[in-house]
């Protein structure tokens, strides 16, 4: 515990605030700095918002003081944070409480500080450079090996869609193939995979998004930050088996050399896509990442996304949404989510949901021809993505990140990256793996 006297102290209290300041009253000075008043049942969001409140008065450091739960300690943290600072709280507890949260914190701070770069800064090949980066620096290097694909050498390798999406800048999309193996065994298995979508920024390539839609496609790599400080959190807390991370880069830019609505890509399994919406370019870049995660032999493969607005018209932006064909393995996910308080929602998935988005031309579309892909569009993305996962889905799941970027402040969370989702996912890895 700091007990710098300069520093702000916050504490809990379960009684409401003396009259002057309101019988409501969330925050109220005390002597050393400021307390909280709970309310039965609304805790954990009496918390955040009083976090944010405290934000919106300037201060940037503060000590929680007394009894704190860690969840709590969590909620105030998340909500205290913001774009320009994500540190500033100093946790409370036993050791093993705050070396928990500082992990934690310090695995968000990476995601958020990740997904909130500009598009100038973060290029395809940097955002797979700094990923790399942050997982040898967590894991060391003796147990991390990786390398970058990109450019044409992703043609020759048979990895189209991430080609095709990125070709039209001039800056080379990539594909980063990590490979935490702590063993450092050549033949241990791989027991998971995780495969993010890295987007660095997302124009809607000729389906040209409005510029209230393009403002904030800095965010929409939010899932390859996602997954790689999922494995990081999962290291940092104890993971001892092997993960390929796979991060799937590239902008979505207009150009003379951009792809084009009709043209038409063949996968690596000879799965053949006709394009009819260059906006829906994340399950394009997905399906070489899934493929390349079913030759690991991975039988957990785990892809997060900020796949679709449809996601977010269906959940809102406080949960992400879920798809899965494995309906167990759903079904942890969301018991996970739940001991992690990261709200998740599942959404309808099955295997018919492969033909939504039918083609005269290919195998598939990678849409539907109409505005957000019509209805079902997030269950019709990840029916597309279910063509490319082995074992008819089993093992697999679909993490679409609506709630991983806030375009708005609210009461709760500031703007920018939330880094909602890496809980649940660490968790997963820990658990499911040690099963």
């Amino acid at each position: 515990m700091n007990s710098n006297s300069s520093v702000l102290h916050i504490s809990l209290q379960q009684q409401p605030a003396a009259a002057q300041f309101g019988a409501n009253a969330l925050i109220s000075p005390s002597e050393q700095g400021y307390q909280i008043h709970l309310s039965a049942g609304q805790e954990r969001r009496n918390v955040q918002k009083a976090a944010r409140m405290l934000d919106g008065l300037g201060v940037t450091s503060l000590q929680l003081s007394g009894e704190w739960p860690l969840e709590l300690q969590w909620a105030f943290y998340q909500g205290f944070v913001n774009a320009k600072r994500q540190g500033g709280v100093h946790f409370t507890g036993d050791s093993a409480t705050v070396k928990l949260l500082e992990q934690q914190a310090h695995c968000f701070q990476f995601a958020k500080a990740l997904i909130n770069q500009t598009p100038e800064q973060l290029s395809p090949e940097k955002l797979a450079a700094q990923a790399a980066a942050f997982i040898e620096e967590v894991a060391g290097t003796a147990k991390v090996s990786y390398r970058v694909i990109s450019g044409e050498q992703l043609v020759s390798e048979g990895w189209h869609g991430i080609y095709q999406v990125g070709r039209g800048s001039v800056r080379a999309p990539a594909m980063l193939e990590l490979d935490f193996n702590p063993s450092g065994k050549a033949d241990t298995p791989v027991a998971a995979a995780l495969v993010g979508k890295g987007i660095t920024f997302d124009s809607g390539g000729y389906s040209i998004k409005a510029t209230e839609g393009m403002l904030h496609m800095k965010c929409d790599m939010g899932g390859a930050a996602t997954v790689t400080a999922a494995l990081a959190l999962a290291i940092l807390q104890g993971l001892t088996q092997r993960v390929k991370l796979i991060l799937c880069c590239a902008e979505n830019l207009i150009s003379g050399h951009a792809y084009k609505l009709g043209d038409i890509i063949t996968y690596k399994n000879g799965t053949t896509v006709e394009i009819v919406n260059t906006d829906a370019e994340g399950r394009l870049v997905l399906a070489d990442g899934l493929q390349m995660a079913a030759e690991s032999g991975a039988p957990l493969i785990i892809d997060a996304a900020t796949l679709t607005g449809a996601a977010v018209t269906a959940v809102g932006s406080e949960y992400n949404a879920l798809f899965a064909l494995d309906k167990p393995l759903a079904q942890r996910a969301l018991s996970y989510a739940e001991q992690q308080q990261e709200l998740l929602w599942q959404l309808p998935l099955e295997p018919w949901h492969q033909q939504q988005c039918p083609s005269a031309f290919a195998d598939t579309a990678n849409s539907r021809p109409v505005k957000g892909g019509g209805a079902g569009g997030a269950s019709n993305a990840a029916g597309f993505l279910s063509r490319f996962v082995p074992n008819n889905g089993q093992g697999w799941l679909h993490f679409d990140l609506a709630a991983a970027y806030r375009d708005s402040a609210n009461g709760f969370l500031a703007v920018g990256a939330t880094g909602q989702g890496i809980r649940t996912i660490a968790a997963m890895l820990l658990h499911e793996l040690s099963a």
